[in-house]
C-alpha cells in the first residue's frame, strides 16, 4: 500500500509539474493541440488490447490458481469466437492507429502553411543560442522569440555549426536544423502567453543553456517589441561574427555591449540569413578559423 502510494504521489507530481506549462500537454497553438489530441486518441485505442489484459491475467490466476477446481477438456481444440477475437480486434486496432498516423503526419506537416499573412522568421542556430531574424519588420533578437497572438508564423532554420534540434513544445513539434541546409516549422500561438523552448540535439558543455523564451503578444505589446527592438545595436556582419562565437546568452550580451534584459536588435543587413547558408555552397570546407562554434574560430578583423 505504501509503495503504492508513493508512486501515485509520483504521478501526481508530474502532473502537477510547472514543466509541463511548457508541454503539449497545455497547447499554447492550434498544432500542440493537435498533438494532445493525436496521443489522447492513439493511447485510447491502445488501451482496448492493455486494458483487458491487465484485468484478464489476474482473473485466470485467481480462476486456475492451484486447489481450484477448473473445467478439464482434454478434446479442446478450436474456439472460433476465441480467435476471432485475438486476430481480429489486434488487426482492426493496427489499421486504425495506421490510420490516425498517417492522418496526423500529413495534417500536421511543418512545411504546410497555416494560413494568410504568415509573420517570416528566419532562425539560426548558433553554439549555445538561438538568433532570431524578422526581415520584414528588420529586426532581430537572440534567446527570445517574439510572435503575435493570432497570426501564422512560418520560420525557415539553419544553423552556422553543428547540426541542431528546435523544439517549442507547447507550440509545435521539433525539426532539425543543419548547415547549409534550410528546414521550415510552422506555429501559431492562440492565447498571449511564454513558453520556453530549447535545443534537443547534444552540441556541446553549453547544450543545457541553449533555451528559447517564446513570447506570444497581443497586437499592441507585439508593436511595442518591434518598437523597441528598431531602436536597439544594429545586426550586420561584423556584429553578427561577434555573436557566433561560442558562448551563451550572457556572452552575446557582452559581445553587443548589452548590459541586461533580452537582446534585441536592428537587422541592418537584410540578406543575412542567405548569407549564412550560403557559406556552406562555395565548393570547399570552411577552415576552422572560419567555422562558428569552433573552438579556433575568428572573426576576420580578429585575424592578423
Amino acid at each position: 500500500m505504501r509503495r503504492s502510494a508513493l508512486c501515485i504521489s509520483v504521478a501526481l507530481g508530474l502532473i502537477a509539474s510547472p514543466a509541463l506549462a511548457d508541454g503539449f500537454l497545455t497547447p499554447l497553438g492550434s498544432i500542440a493541440a493537435d498533438e494532445r489530441a493525436h496521443l489522447i486518441r492513439v493511447t485510447a485505442i491502445t488501451m482496448i488490447v492493455v486494458v483487458p489484459v491487465l484485468v484478464g491475467v489476474p482473473l485466470i490466476l485467481w480462476r486456475y490458481r492451484r486447489g481450484r477446481q477448473g473445467t478439464y477438456r482434454p478434446q479442446f481444440e478450436l474456439s472460433a469466437p476465441l480467435e476471432i477475437a485475438m486476430w481480429g480486434v489486434p488487426t482492426l486496432i493496427v489499421i486504425a492507429l495506421g490510420y490516425w498516423l498517417w492522418h496526423s503526419t500529413d495534417s500536421l506537416d511543418p512545411y504546410r502553411p497555416l494560413g494568410p499573412d504568415p509573420l517570416q522568421v528566419q532562425v539560426v542556430g548558433l553554439d549555445w543560442k538561438w538568433l532570431f531574424l524578422y526581415p520584414t519588420e528588420g529586426v532581430a533578437s537572440v534567446g527570445t522569440l517574439a510572435i503575435p497572438v493570432g497570426r501564422p508564423v512560418q520560420m525557415r532554420l539553419t544553423t552556422d555549426t553543428v547540426m541542431q534540434s528546435f523544439m517549442v513544445p507547447a507550440l509545435a513539434g521539433q525539426i532539425y536544423a543543419m548547415p547549409g541546409m534550410v528546414t521550415q516549422l510552422g506555429l501559431q500561438a492562440d492565447r498571449p502567453g511564454a513558453v520556453m523552448g530549447q535545443n534537443t540535439q547534444f552540441n556541446g558543455v553549453g547544450f543545457s543553456e541553449q533555451k528559447v523564451a517564446v513570447e506570444a503578444l497581443s497586437p499592441k505589446d507585439w508593436q511595442t517589441w518591434i518598437d523597441a527592438a528598431r531602436q536597439g545595436p544594429a545586426l550586420d556582419a561584423q556584429s553578427y561574427a561577434k555573436l557566433a562565437k561560442r558562448g551563451v546568452l550572457s556572452d552575446a550580451r557582452e559581445a553587443l555591449g548589452i548590459s541586461d534584459g533580452p537582446v534585441r536588435l536592428r537587422l541592418a543587413d537584410g540578406g543575412l540569413f542567405n548569407q549564412i547558408v550560403q557559406r556552406y555552397h562555395q565548393g570547399e570546407a570552411l577552415s576552422a578559423a572560419q567555422q562558428p562554434g569552433a573552438p579556433a574560430y575568428r572573426p576576420k578583423e580578429d585575424r592578423p
